[in-house]
């Protein structure tokens, strides 16, 4: 054999024997398992979403610093939403079509989820969604899962902690109004409070919803007290939230209790921006740092969070998403290693049949993937005098008036506004 041809063969089977050896290896086991979503980033939510995207940054520092998922890193794929609904499929769509993502994760609100559903069932991936209300109640799909303490009925548990309140007061209240944004969101809360309402025996003497885009909110206010309601009920987004306070405590207001599921009103930029509007204002949490709900791991968590909020730009405090971001994917987590699979069908199973300790508390779903028991907290304003943050890490500006078990004070009644 010629010296020449000798090479040729010799360096042809070293490739082939180089290449057998890397296709030997197990598939992609350098590659990260990549983990993808949309945020908002952006737009009227950003003030939410980016608080959320920094608590799931700090998870995936914490993981990877621990050797990952399966012996591989984890990796992060999102992209902007800007708070628009429309923006949604065709990220997720992208995702998993083009960037192939293992695993994908919903956005931060129901308005933002909701479009995202038909995608994931598609693609048939498992979908842990962050704070959305019943988006599962039409779809019925069962790898969704819920990160929001709402229980098996979610729709009228939303709401029912106000109810509640109102009806233990004396005199009892006879009449409400419900005001409602015309979104996906506040359509479903202000559908589980009107039958919550009449269950209470309770006349709605205002129903009433006004588009997204609303900017004067005072007509909608004056109409509410033309109505002479005991009690109002109000399901907004943080825009909206802000604009129907200002307009109450400029038109006025004789309502024995206002509040209800005024999304906003839980993050620290909007409580500073309204300061003393808040008083009075019932709403619900779904986590505070009350002695009773300083879960293992959470206080911690938060020490991380704010020692890097100021540098993201993001909620200083991060009471309301950033605990629930991190705590849904502790639970990913310990599905995927307890399945030791990357697998959508084997994680949801494995997801409905086990509890999980997290930081936001123990966490258990039932057949719809809504937590097996509600645990909304409610909560009133008090004693607010000024626009600082410090006085709002104060727990005496923000009673916790239920469930029992995590109360620290009663409910001022009736409520009063500022103005003439």
């Amino acid at each position: 054999m010629r010296p020449i041809v000798a090479r040729r063969i010799i360096a042809a089977v070293a490739q082939a024997l180089l290449i057998a050896a890397t296709l030997a290896r197990p598939a992609a086991a350098a590659d990260p398992i990549t983990i993808g979503f949309a945020e908002a980033l952006t737009g009227s939510l950003a003030v939410v979403g980016k608080s959320g995207l920094l608590a799931e940054q700090l998870w995936a520092e914490e993981i990877n610093s621990k050797g990952g998922l399966l012996g591989r890193q984890v990796k992060l794929i999102f992209y902007d939403n800007q708070s628009n609904p429309a923006n949604v499929p065709g990220i997720y769509t992208k995702l998993l079509d083009i960037d192939h993502v293992d695993l994908v994760v919903s956005p931060y609100a129901t308005n933002m989820t909701a479009p995202a559903m038909p995608v994931a069932m598609a693609h048939g991936k498992l979908f842990i969604s962050v704070f959305c209300l019943a988006v599962n109640h039409e779809f019925h799909y069962p790898r969704y899962f819920a990160m929001l303490p709402t229980g098996p009925d979610p729709m009228h548990a939303f709401s029912q902690g106000y109810f509640d309140l109102a009806m233990a007061e004396t005199p009892k209240p006879r009449t409400i109004a419900i005001v409602a944004a015309d979104a996906e969101f506040s359509r479903n809360a202000s559908s589980g409070a009107r039958d919550n309402a009449k269950a209470a025996g309770l006349r709605i003497v205002y129903d009433g919803t006004y588009p997204p885009t609303t900017a004067d909110y005072t007509p909608i206010v004056r109409a509410v007290r033309a109505s002479e309601p005991d009690i109002v009920y109000v399901a907004s987004y943080p825009a909206d939230t802000a604009g129907i306070l200002r307009a109450v405590h400029e038109v006025g207001l004789n309502a024995r209790l206002f509040g209800g599921n005024l999304v906003g009103l839980q993050t620290t930029a909007l409580k500073t921006q309204l300061g003393p509007l808040l008083n009075g204002v019932v709403v619900n949490e779904n986590w505070l740092p009350s002695p009773a709900l300083r879960f293992p791991g959470v206080m911690d968590f938060l020490a991380r969070y704010q020692a890097k909020a100021p540098a993201e730009g993001v909620d200083p405090l991060g009471w309301f998403l950033p605990p629930w971001t991190y705590a849904r994917l502790q639970i990913l987590q310990q599905a995927v290693t307890a399945t030791g699979s990357l697998d959508d069908s084997k994680l949801a199973d494995y997801i409905h049949a086990n509890s999980f300790k997290t930081i936001v508390g123990d966490v258990a779903f039932g057949n719809e993937g809504e937590w097996t028991a509600p645990r909304i907290i409610w909560t009133q304003f008090r004693g607010i005098t000024g626009h600082d943050l410090a006085q709002f890490k104060d727990p005496a500006t923000e009673i916790v008036l239920s469930p029992a078990a995590y109360k620290s004070g009663d409910l001022v009644y009736p409520y009063e506004s500022t103005a003439p």
